[in-house]
């Protein structure tokens, strides 16, 4: 089913016991994966002690059990939230054109996470850029509640993680040293990143969300 479904946004007051409930599906959505996601952030030997105690293989067995959970369910409560949404803001028009323009690098530094290159070497993390970057131009372009619950959330998470990761060695924040990368993974970073884009733009987000980000 698509999120579509979820996603008619009728701007009419909600029943507080419904609201109330569909907030605690997005907040535990976001509570379960995101906080498997900060386990490295906050407790680092604990996440040590049960890979040796579990086994690698286990543990990410558990952690992607954790992670689909957590996501199913922030993705149900934010389209729920969606149908009867609390406005705090309403953006002016010129910042959602700002929101299109930040999203522009958003792709090509995903794609760059994994495809080792320049990009990858010269922003460090491009998975956390590229976090920041796309709930940054949500904030800006979206002023209902459960815009501000969701996209801060992940914003709050990604500057967390950036700041944790500059006290980390490289085995704690279990990733490998970025030493050469070829200039081809950085163009099909580019080219695959700005075609995602596009693709976004004109259609995907629109089949998803409900919502075309161009209206």
């Amino acid at each position: 089913m698509r999120l579509a479904a979820w996603t008619g946004a009728r701007h009419v007051a909600p029943q507080p016991f419904r609201a109330q409930f569909v907030m605690l599906v997005l907040i535990l959505g976001l509570v379960l994966f995101l906080g498997v996601h900060t386990v490295s952030i906050v407790a680092p030997g604990w996440r040590a002690a049960q890979v040796a105690r579990r086994g690698d293989l286990s543990w990410k067995g558990l952690y992607s059990a954790v992670s689909a959970i957590g996501l199913v369910l922030l993705v149900v409560g934010y389209g729920m939230a969606r149908r009867e949404p609390v406005v705090l803001y309403s953006p002016p028009a010129g910042l959602r054109h700002i929101a299109l323009l930040l999203m522009v690098p958003v792709f090509p530094l995903l794609f760059a996470a994994y495809l080792p290159g320049r990009i990858r070497r010269i922003t460090k993390h491009p998975m956390l850029l590229a976090v920041k970057l796309w709930a940054t131009a949500h904030l800006i372009a979206n002023g209902t509640l459960v815009d501000v619950v969701l996209f801060g959330s992940f914003l709050a998470w990604a500057v967390a993680d950036r700041i944790s990761l500059k006290r980390r060695s490289l085995p704690e924040a279990h990733e490998p040293a970025v030493l050469g990368g070829s200039k081809y993974n950085d163009a099909a970073a580019v080219v695959g990143g700005l075609a995602a884009y596009v693709l976004f733009l004109v259609w995907a987000h629109r089949w998803l969300i409900g919502v075309s980000p161009l209206a």
